[in-house]
């Protein structure tokens, strides 16, 4: 059990660097495309957000993954628990948002190469999808109502 808590803790740990993360990227993109390449403002936003890829947006997915798995094998119980349909739900989410971080991040390599991307606005709009999946997700994970 105390294998299992532990595990729970660091996945709730990655999954707010992530979501923080997975926040912040696009903002520094949006604020890169106000700027021409090789303007000071670029290259700021182009470098931070790199190391923010680097060291906590790509970590913290593979930890949200790692540790996620990590206690469904501790514990297998875990996605039948409180009904058969919220866990299921909640891993399609979650597949969800991991495919939102992979887009941000090759729109992000497109904007940095200069290369046509998803314009500013569209950052804005997509930029809130992981933030609604993240609340269905506690919801199903607190409530499981299925």
């Amino acid at each position: 059990m105390m294998a299992y808590l532990v595990l729970k803790s660091l996945h709730i740990v990655a999954v707010i660097a992530w979501m923080a993360a997975l926040m912040l990227y696009p903002r520094y993109k949006i604020h890169q495309l106000g700027d021409v390449a090789g303007g000071i403002l670029f290259e700021r936003m182009k470098d931070a957000s790199a190391r923010l890829r680097r060291l906590i947006l790509t970590p913290s997915l593979l930890a949200v993954w790692a540790f996620g798995l990590g206690m469904v094998v501790v514990n297998p119980a875990i996605v039948s628990a409180g009904g058969a349909l919220w866990f299921p739900l909640k891993f399609g989410l979650v597949l969800l948002i991991t495919g939102f971080h992979g887009w941000f991040t090759v729109q992000g390599r497109k904007i940095d190469a200069g290369v046509e991307a998803a314009d500013a606005r569209r950052l804005r709009m997509m930029n809130e999808v992981p933030f609604i999946g993240l609340i269905v997700i506690v919801f199903l994970v607190v409530l499981k109502p299925f």
